[in-house]
């Protein structure tokens, strides 16, 4: 692919959930003028018999099982955008899909979360905590397994924040590929009051408006309630997508996900994606208590 040209990065590792994750990322590299780069980590764990292998040899001679899986999920993408796909060799999963991003000019990553972990202290996974934590760019988590076959409406709950930026730009991007009109809802509770609320609703709104791709209809609405998983629950039954920006609120790992977004995705029925801005306080935070991870 063009060096010169952006990438939305998609890392998948069940043929179940390619077409899904590649057609978000086919509307975000549209209105960015982007390619898409699919990966694959073969996973070289110091127990496993190839560990011996270097990776060349490893992509070359133990792959082709991952290298048909990446030629199938090359051809779900959509034809007016570039796509390439990869097969990385690393340590775990979160090294080779970092690796994956620093040697390319990523702009996003588009990764998938199931309700399935083996460990209790995971939010959403183990992999996809960590990335969420250090990936350098833009990250959007889509629960696989929900999709929207038609999208109308693009439901993009608000409260401020930096992850607002990158939810607005889905939204925006899904709304441009479906020609569908994205709802931007703020929820005024006794705790916050109606000013703040819409405060969050012009800032999103015009979040939408400064992305990139063409205009879309855009509708607001402030529903005054103390109970926001209520609300967001029943409003999802409304809409076909729902983009959530990561919220900054609760313990330091929970901080990235937040358990109001969790809890919602976990009762709709409705394709649900999480937003998270490649800078903001929080990144910044987290940067310099875990660093970047560069080598396999």
């Amino acid at each position: 692919m063009n060096g010169d040209r952006p990438e939305v990065l998609v890392a998948v590792n069940n043929p179940d959930h390619v077409e899904q994750l590649v057609r978000t990322a086919g509307d975000l590299a549209r209105v960015r003028d982007a390619g898409i780069r699919i990966v694959t980590v073969v996973v070289k764990s110091n127990t496993s018999p190839v560990g011996m292998f270097t990776d060349e040899t490893i992509v070359r001679e133990f792959s082709g099982d991952r290298r048909k899986f990446l030629e199938r999920a090359t051809e779900t993408a959509p034809e007016d955008v570039p796509v390439e796909g990869e097969v990385v060799v690393a340590r775990s999963a979160t090294r080779g899909i970092l690796r994956a991003i620093d040697d390319a000019e990523t702009e996003a990553l588009v990764i998938g979360w199931q309700e399935r972990t083996s460990r209790r202290e995971a939010i959403l996974g183990t992999t996809v905590d960590e990335l969420l934590e250090r990936a350098p760019c833009d990250v959007y988590v889509e629960h696989v397994g929900r999709v929207a076959r038609t999208v109308e409406t693009v439901l993009l709950p608000v409260a401020g924040g930096p992850h607002v930026r990158p939810g607005a730009a889905v939204a925006k991007a899904i709304a441009a590929a479906n020609d569908a009109t994205v709802v931007v809802v703020s929820i005024a509770t006794p705790g916050t009051g109606e000013p703040t609320a819409r405060e969050a609703i012009t800032a999103a709104s015009d979040a939408v408006t400064e992305a990139s791709g063409p205009s879309v209809p855009v509708e607001t609405r402030v529903v005054e309630s103390a109970d926001v998983e209520e609300v967001l629950v029943d409003l999802a039954d409304s809409h076909d997508v729902l983009v959530f920006g990561a919220t900054r609120h609760g313990a330091l790992r929970r901080r990235l996900v937040g358990s109001i977004p969790r809890r919602v995705t976990e009762r709709v029925d409705r394709t649900v994606i999480l937003a998270r801005a490649a800078e903001g306080p929080v990144r910044r935070r987290l940067s310099a208590l875990f660093g970047q991870v560069r080598s396999g």
